[in-house]
């Protein structure tokens, strides 16, 4: 007799979206499968997004080997993010770090102004982060949303202390929600509830926050491979968004990546695929030589597109 391997089909899908606008879109999502499941009946028709992170100050914590991609660019953040684009990022993650209370406390029309500038250098999509102080936050992202009103920017985080403030801008100037919660299935699933009362699901991506190789990733891994599985599996229409993974600031701030070039590389890489093996549907990398070895490892051509 034959022998036909068992497959699975799921009637849940993740909601696609698209960010960027005309020849800058990208799109994720749209999954009815599990993470590399191509052997059940299904589709992952999007592969996953690579961005690159950049900031809007120059960094004072970062090894040698890590600036080096960057060295002659990284005083400016708009040629900063033209180089990401140029080491073949599908996107760039803007971080306004400098707004932080603890850091500069950089005025929001400023950051709204740079993040205009770079929006408008790249032929490539942005993500933007705000410093994840809450009250900052809710005055700096409505700046940011307005003043790139239109772009179909992700913009984040959107935390339960500011929600409302933060979403509101952000859907009345077309763009799409980072909704940030701390690595709690209850609390994000609360959060996407309450932001769903006046802001659409299929604009929302879940960021849940990942921790690096070695500092917590399997409690992080658990938690998006459970998300996943509710959206796909249960059709939980709260865990139906694609995920991102905000981790190279994680990942390049442990003792073991900032040993030693290689070291580093293979602590961000061997993070990244642990991730994307949970269900993350857009990675947020430092160092652009891994988004090379991530697509090698993953192998482009299993995708069905």
């Amino acid at each position: 007799m034959e022998y036909s391997a068992p497959v699975e089909a799921y009637t849940g899908i993740v909601r696609p979206m698209t960010i960027g606008k005309g020849a800058k879109a990208i799109t994720i999502g749209g999954e009815n499968i599990l993470p590399f499941h191509f052997f059940d009946e299904g589709s992952s028709p999007n592969p996953p997004k690579f961005a690159l992170e950049i900031l809007d100050m120059e960094p004072y914590d970062w090894p040698d080997f890590l600036v080096e991609p960057y060295k002659d660019v990284i005083s400016d953040p708009v040629k900063w993010a033209g180089r990401c684009e140029e080491l073949g990022a599908d996107a760039v993650c803007l971080f306004l770090k400098s707004t932080d209370p603890a850091e500069k406390d950089s005025p929001a029309d400023q950051a709204a102004s740079l993040t205009k500038k770079v929006v408008e250098a790249l032929n490539i999509p942005v993500i933007v982060y705000g410093s994840g102080d809450d009250k900052k936050d809710a005055e700096v992202l409505p700046k940011v949303a307005e003043a790139c009103d239109g772009e179909k920017l992700l913009i984040g985080p959107v935390l339960k202390e500011n929600y409302a403030v933060v979403g509101k801008a952000i859907l009345d100037h077309g763009h799409m929600a980072i909704a940030q919660t701390p690595m709690d299935i209850n609390l994000l699933k609360e959060l996407n509830v309450k932001l769903c009362h006046f802001f659409p699901a299929e604009k929302i991506v879940i960021d849940p926050l990942s921790p690096a190789l070695g500092y917590g990733i399997e409690y992080t891994f658990s938690l998006m491979e459970r998300i996943k599985q509710l959206g796909v599996i249960s059709k939980d229409s709260m865990t139906q968004m694609p995920m991102i993974a905000n981790f190279g600031g994680e990942v390049w701030k442990t003792k073991q990546a900032k040993e030693s070039k290689e070291q580093g590389l293979l602590w961000e890489g061997m993070t990244a695929m642990c991730l994307l093996l949970a269900g993350a549907n857009i990675l947020v990398l430092r160092h652009p030589d891994n988004i090379k070895l991530v697509k090698e490892t993953i192998g482009g051509e299993i995708w069905q597109k």
